[in-house]
């Protein structure tokens, strides 16, 4: 799984931005009877429109869907019409914000939760939450308005129901606000996870984190007296591959080996990059007989796969040595993959191609 995005598209840059049109929009707003009404009335709630506009596009970016544009434009342009032809009616002036703004909100829950709920839900929930209170607000707001029950006193005028409204809408921006950092950090902290256990060429988790299961999983073996395997295998010849080909023809070369190997193993095992051309395959749970017949297969399927590469092929063999044993002490997981390494150099001397398996290391149980 891709967790990596490029940097600057989360969508925090557009949420910025819907934030200083929100800013702009109270300033207008501040600026009631002192200011023309096409500019406290008609173009601030035309920026709120767009500060809403602009969050969901923040949403679509950070999921890394195209902006729609017109889930954002048409709001803004009936904000501006509705705001403009009722610019001396303040009852219906709430009853068109009551509709407009509570719209867009639900179409920015929606785009945050649909088709497919985002990975990072802890922010996402905080969002929603604000997003919710926000929308009841303006449409209870729009409702009194209706239903003529809203004191006929502009926004900032400290009316009980104004200030509460008022004092509302700065709690859920914040709020919501908290929300999209939170899923952005989120998000840059699985990236980092995953860049932290796993090879970056060929997607399959690296040596740190391969040691790391190996000691856990051994020490499980070991507390259960269960059987455990690993194979270690080197692609042959892989340095000529560099040299008469190129390094971009080498990581080809690893990718389409991890990916072979990925395919034919089963769904409790591991398989690593251990260094340079070296993989390591963890097999929980196997006897010697078992392992040999995964390596074999291991073996089998790299060899009747060839590398595809510039319009041609790289025949490519492996060479894999064996251990199998049952670990008596939680610290057997260097010996295991030592006894492993001198089966794969006895593999390599005997002509490549072909499975070794050597003998169980001291701290453990050999198995026929």
């Amino acid at each position: 799984m891709t967790v990596v995005r490029p940097q600057g598209r989360e969508g925090v840059d557009l949420w910025a931005l819907g934030l200083l049109a929100h800013g702009g929009c109270y300033v207008l707003y501040a600026l009631r009877g002192h200011a023309p009404d096409w500019a406290t009335v008609v173009l601030a709630n035309a920026l709120l429109s767009s500060a809403f506009a602009l969050t969901l596009a923040a949403v679509a970016q950070f999921h890394a869907r195209p902006l729609p544009w017109w889930r954002m434009g048409l709001p803004v342009a009936a904000a501006l019409l509705l705001f403009g032809w009722h610019v001396g009616d303040y009852r219906a002036r709430q009853m068109s914000a009551g509709v407009v703004l509570p719209l867009q909100l639900l179409l920015t829950l929606w785009a945050l939760w649909r088709p497919q709920a985002p990975g990072q839900p802890r922010g996402a929930w905080l969002i929603s939450l604000s997003m919710g209170i926000e929308v009841l607000l303006m449409g209870g707001r729009g409702w009194l308005a209706l239903s003529g029950r809203l004191d006929n006193a502009d926004l900032l005028q400290l009316s009980p129901t104004q200030a509460v409204l008022f004092m509302m809408a700065f709690v859920t921006i914040i709020l919501a606000s908290l929300g999209f950092i939170l899923m952005t950090k989120d998000r840059a902290d699985a990236a980092n996870q995953h860049l932290a256990a796993y090879d970056a060429l060929t997607g399959v988790v690296n040596r740190r984190a391969l040691l790391q299961v190996l000691e856990r999983e051994v020490a499980q073996a070991a507390r259960t007296a269960s059987p455990y395997a690993l194979v270690l295998l080197d692609i042959d010849h892989f340095k000529a591959v560099n040299d008469t080909r190129g390094h971009l023809a080498g990581d080809q070369v690893l990718r389409h080996v991890s990916q072979v190997l990925r395919a034919r193993l089963r769904g409790q095992d591991l398989l690593g990059r251990y260094g340079g051309e070296e993989f390591l395959v963890l097999l929980p749970g196997t006897d010697l007989a078992g392992a040999l017949q995964v390596a074999e297969g291991l073996r089998q399927a790299v060899q009747d796969a060839p590398c595809p590469w510039s319009g041609g092929s790289i025949a490519v063999t492996i060479s894999l040595g064996v251990c199998a044993a049952r670990p008596h002490a939680p610290g057997c997981a260097e010996a295991l993959i030592d006894a492993a390494d001198q089966a794969l150099y006895a593999a390599k001397q005997a002509g490549r191609n072909r499975v070794q398996h050597g003998p169980a290391p001291q701290c453990a149980a050999g198995m026929s």
